[in-house]
């Protein structure tokens, strides 16, 4: 694959990574697709998240393309300080094992202070500085102790949300933290350590639900049994059997427009509907009519007539069928090897500048892919 392009947003930013799982690679991925030079470091063999099965297996290739591949074991003196070497020739380390894992190897933010000042070395871990800070976590054991999942779930059963959407978050916290050290490191010269945290993410995610608790003064249900701020903002059955569709009205004009379209004019002309607030009082006279008229038509033609109102609208997808969404396939997907040589699309950055997406320049590496080259560059000691 090709080199960075001159004009990529973080061309020249050179970037090690000490990371296996999810966190701590979204970070590096979101590095590289801007254009960063992104080392992975991994364990002799490669990282044990390239040979994970089920929900894991997709793990590695979606958060590991752009980046280079060096296997060393950091237990052996050479290998070790070859890594030294790599992180003084840095600008950013990003690392997520265990608390104290790399100051044990003396690969820690503080062992370069004198090598390189001006380092900025990210951490991602599962809680920030507290009582929890050396607990082990998981994506899934933060979304169960943040709230998130009694609020996914229905009432009684708490329910991780369908990705690793945690680890994600967590990780772009990372990113926007490091942009942040480097324009500091350009006024000051000094590095820094920055610090993200699954914990303080899932928090933050559900914050919204503890200020309409301290607004309210009522504890907010699940989202299954939630009030909806708006009548119509649902999942609707239509004319065929597994094809839904959720449907939004958050507005009084598009309520206006809604009703005018769809032939409900003793609904869009009744004074009583006309404000939101109490279209949601009457949410229960609402929903069964426009339930029932859903479910007369075929969800392609109630999709032409809601895209001509101008109303939010999405059919219920699975992520498989992604792959052939028209939308994402003008731009939204880049080509990329999976483990066993296999071709697939995956999405790319969700970011444009000046029209342009970021694409792929290099494919997920095989393990070691680089060693030769990255040992060979002048950024350690072979």
């Amino acid at each position: 694959m090709s080199a960075p392009a001159p004009d990529a947003p973080l061309a020249g930013l050179k970037v090690v990574e000490f990371t296996h799982m999810v966190m701590g690679p979204s970070i590096g991925v979101i590095l590289g697709d801007l254009g960063a030079e992104v080392i992975k470091i991994e364990p002799e063999g490669g990282d044990h998240t390239r040979r994970l099965l089920g929900s894991g297996s997709g793990y590695f290739p979606m958060f590991n393309r752009n980046k280079r591949s060096v296997c060393l074991n950091l237990k052996d003196a050479t290998d070790l300080g070859r890594a030294r070497k790599l992180v003084e020739g840095a600008d950013v380390v990003i690392e997520n094992f265990r608390p104290g894992a790399l100051e044990r190897l003396g690969l820690g933010p503080n062992d370069f202070a004198e090598t390189n000042p001006g380092l900025i070395y990210c951490s991602a871990k599962g809680f920030l500085s507290g009582p929890y800070e050396n607990r082990t976590a998981l994506d899934e054991v933060t979304q169960m102790m943040g709230g998130l999942a009694y609020m996914t779930g229905p009432p009684g059963r708490p329910l991780r949300a369908g990705t690793s959407v945690v680890d994600i978050t967590g990780g772009m916290f990372g990113v926007i933290g490091i942009l942040a050290a480097l324009n500091q490191r350009h006024a000051t010269g000094k590095g820094s350590s920055v610090k993200c945290s699954l914990f303080e993410t899932t928090a933050f995610l559900v914050g919204q639900h503890m200020a309409q608790q301290a607004v309210t003064g009522v504890a907010p249900n699940p989202m299954p049994a939630r009030i909806s701020a708006w009548a119509v903002y649902d999942v609707f059955e239509t004319a065929r059997e597994n094809e839904q569709l959720f449907v939004g009205v958050v507005s009084d004009s598009q309520w206006a427009a809604f009703c005018k379209a769809m032939d409900l004019s003793d609904l869009g002309d009744d004074p009583t509907l006309a404000a939101n607030n109490d279209r949601v009082r009457a949410r229960d006279r609402i929903l069964p009519r426009v339930r029932d008229l859903f479910a007369g038509f075929e969800r392609e033609a109630l999709v032409e007539k809601l895209e001509a109102i101008g109303l939010p609208f999405a059919p219920v997808s699975r992520p498989d069928e992604l792959f052939d969404d028209p939308h994402l396939n003008q731009g939204g997907l880049v080509d990329v090897t999976i483990p066993g040589g296999a071709a697939t699309r995956l999405p790319a950055l969700p970011l444009e500048f000046d029209g342009r997406r970021l694409g792929l320049r290099r494919d997920v590496p095989l393990p070691d892919a680089d060693r030769e080259a990255v040992l060979g560059e002048g950024h350690a000691a072979a």
